[in-house]
Order: C-alpha cells, then sequence, then structure tokens
C-alpha cells in the first residue's frame, strides 16, 4: 500500500507519545505511572493510544 494511503496508527511507541505531546519521555512514562495516561501492552512492548493521548490533552484544557 502506497505511503499516502496508510491509514494513521492506532497505537505508537513511548518516543513518538512523547514528542507528540511536546513531553520527555521520562514525563511521559510518570503520567503512565500514576494512570493518566494508559497503556497498551503487546507482549514486553509498551504502547500508546492516540485516542489516549488526545484524551490527556482535552483533560489538561478542560482543567
Amino acid at each position: 500500500m502506497p505511503a499516502s494511503r496508510r491509514p494513521p496508527p492506532l497505537l505508537v511507541d513511548s518516543i513518538t507519545a512523547a514528542a507528540t505531546l511536546a513531553i520527555s519521555p521520562r514525563k511521559l512514562w510518570e503520567l503512565a505511572k500514576r494512570g493518566d495516561i494508559p497503556t497498551v501492552r503487546i507482549d514486553r512492548t509498551v504502547r500508546y493510544s492516540i485516542d489516549d493521548l488526545r484524551a490527556y490533552v482535552d483533560r489538561q484544557r478542560a482543567g
């Protein structure tokens, strides 16, 4: 499938998730550990849902 036709990813790794939120990977890990941002585990890999990242930002905006 050509790159322009690929659907956007549902899950991203910690580096991409942190960059998306403009925070450090360590801060992302702290937020996940506190339960502020849910994680998705696939075997030993931790991923973050794009929808969960958006929901976190929306909650922060709402105060």
